[in-house]
């Protein structure tokens, strides 16, 4: 049997997640790449992090970080009068972070690729920095923007560790379809399992399709 409240809890996840971090991974991506400043490579360090970390230890971090008792769980709390831990909160706030690498890697790497004489004739031409992301880099570096939101997204739908962490186990608010695939092996429910995992794989290989899809487009376009 399909658990469908897993399933559109974690696309809302994932869609959420991608929306929030991807314009941030633009804004963390260019100056990682263009600029030459101290503690660069710790930053990029604190950027790869989630990537080795396990995700019971990252998952376990988050968790603390979160609780009630903490300062930044009161703060959330007094803000907004919901808490963070076994909440959907949390879990949008967790995914941010173990997904940061997934986002600004491919959008980094894309940037670093970019000429720096095409910026310098964007200048030469009166546009300013932002209109410059806009009309000049963000153009040729979309391939690398694009692999960022497959990844965020299909990264998403199949994390497991932090967010059984950080959400625990609760229906219709934290119960990922990973969590349920794993409760439903759990309890012997081998046919219900195998239908939610051949789901998800259908879902990431459908996403992966659409990103080569798109990047050949965007490779005509401007080839």
């Amino acid at each position: 049997m399909m658990d469908w409240g897993a399933l559109l809890l974690s696309l809302k996840l994932a869609l959420f997640t991608t929306l929030l971090l991807v314009p941030l991974a633009v804004l963390l991506a260019r100056p990682l790449a263009w600029s030459r400043f101290s503690g660069k490579g710790l930053l990029e360090s604190l950027v790869a992090l989630p990537l080795v970390l396990p995700p019971t230890v990252l998952g376990y971090y988050l968790l603390t970080a979160f609780a009630a008792s903490s300062p930044l769980g009161q703060t959330y709390a007094a803000l907004t009068g919901r808490t963070l831990v076994f909440s959907f909160d949390g879990l949008l706030a967790a995914s941010l972070i173990f997904n940061l690498p997934f986002a600004v890697q491919p959008i980094q790497r894309a940037f670093d690729a970019i000429p720096r004489a095409a910026r310098e004739a964007a200048w030469c031409c009166g546009l300013s920095h932002w209109r410059t992301l806009w009309r000049v880099e963000l153009p040729l570096a979309w391939p690398g923007v694009l692999s960022a939101i497959v990844l965020t997204f299909a990264h998403t739908l199949g994390e497991f560790g932090v967010v059984l962490m950080v959400g625990g186990n609760i229906s219709e608010e934290t119960r990922t379809v990973a969590i349920s695939i794993f409760d439903r092996v759990q309890a012997f429910d081998e046919q219900g399992a195998a239908w939610m995992s051949a789901l998800l794989v259908a879902i990431s290989f459908a996403a992966i399709s659409l990103f080569h899809l798109l990047t050949r487009r965007v490779g005509k376009s401007y080839g």
